[in-house]
């Protein structure tokens, strides 16, 4: 985080509404971008982003429907026109591929510690994008709002966005061929404020993926060590493993999945690299690719979700920091469950680094040349 917070400013300006942790945040910063001003309506979340913000970040904690265009330019200190990029992630529960879409469209609901309303956010977005009217906007969403009965939604928010004098491109990114070892689909639209005359652009997937013992090293070394016999208990040889990789290294007692179904059924697949046939989303990674997504509830034991590839439990919050590209010092705040939340509802920040680079040298550069 302080390598982070020592790059120089690249001149460009962010606002950010619906940031979560701060993972959207952290990726502008480390494409060299000023996070103004940013908000969080969950309590949770917010406390986590304040933790790591840049000082001179304004976080908002009211809900954004409470909240006007022209109360954000005031505290930014900008006009109309003139803030560079307006960064929101909607939360998006209603249009995740899990569940029952369109059964809970419209209903006030469970979303993290709250209750509310999701399925309309990204129109307040659209609000106050239309007040104030940056140069450009990075906006992202889970894959399922393109996929199935949410299509008619995706098509009235693109129309909403263009409507708001902007060209429009949307993508559906994938997080591990943008330096994560994850896979994770996002959907992310790129918008260019139309008198500027430019096209919006995305980033070119990389030629290189990395794998999770690339991300937790210490997990291929215990495995070699042991033949593949690797213990949750067996802490003392954990310590001398890890000591020298990462000195930080910690299981919570919240991750253990012993007396849950999902362990006795994690025994049964046998080795990292296989998923289940009883609970389909229960994945042992394997070591050499990306880790599988790594959902915001995966948190409690007895969810079945991504588990450690190697041990009868779910990765540790620092493990999940690396799944999720994230520095190891950055602070994750609350409950076991409630971090791992945070991490999962979170934009890589790797990820929105390459978003980010891209709509700064390949549209907000341009406008100044």
């Amino acid at each position: 985080m302080g390598e982070i917070a020592a790059l120089p400013w690249n001149g460009y300006t962010v606002a950010s509404t619906f940031s979560g942790c701060g993972g959207s945040s952290l990726g502008y910063r480390m494409a060299g971008f000023k996070v103004l001003w940013a908000s969080e309506f969950v309590e949770a979340a917010r406390t986590c982003y304040v933790a790591n913000r840049a000082p001179h970040t304004i976080v908002d904690g009211r809900d954004i429907r409470n909240v006007t265009a022209g109360e954000v330019l005031g505290a930014m200190g900008l006009s109309e026109g003139e803030l560079d990029l307006l960064d929101g992630s909607p939360p998006c529960a209603s249009f995740s591929t899990a569940g029952k879409r369109a059964k809970g469209w419209g209903q006030v609901k469970k979303y993290s510690d709250t209750q509310q309303r999701t399925d309309d956010l990204f129109f307040e977005y659209a609000r106050i994008l239309r007040g104030i009217k940056p140069r450009t906007f990075v906006a992202e969403n889970v894959s399922g709002l393109v996929k199935g009965v949410a299509k008619g939604y995706f098509l009235e928010i693109l129309r909403e966005l263009k409507g708001c004098g902007y060209r429009v491109c949307c993508r559906v990114l994938d997080a591990q061929w943008l330096g994560v070892p994850q896979a994770r689909q996002r959907t992310i639209f790129v918008g260019v404020r139309e008198d500027l005359g430019i096209e919006p652009a995305h980033p070119k997937p990389l030629p290189y993926r990395y794998s999770v013992q690339e991300a937790l090293p210490w997990i291929c070394k215990a495995v070699h060590d042991t033949g593949g016999q690797y213990s949750m208990g067996d802490v003392t040889h954990r310590a001398a493993c890890t000591v020298d990789t990462n000195p930080r290294f910690f299981v919570e007692a919240e991750s253990d999945m012993t007396r849950y179904a999902a362990g006795a059924e994690w025994d049964k697949m046998g080795k990292p690299g296989t998923q289940s046939e009883r609970y389909f989303n229960l994945i042992r990674p394997a070591l050499d690719k990306p880790c599988g997504t790594v959902t915001a509830s995966g948190g409690h034991p007895g969810i079945a979700s991504v588990a450690h590839p190697t041990e009868r439990r779910k990765f540790s919050i620092a493990e999940l920091k690396r799944i999720c590209a994230f520095p190891d010092d950055f602070v994750v705040t609350g409950t076991y469950a409630q971090q791992w939340e945070r991490l999962g509802r979170a934009v890589p920040p790797v990820m929105m680094f390459h978003v980010a680079r891209t709509v700064r040298d390949e549209v907000l550069r341009r406008m100044r040349a």
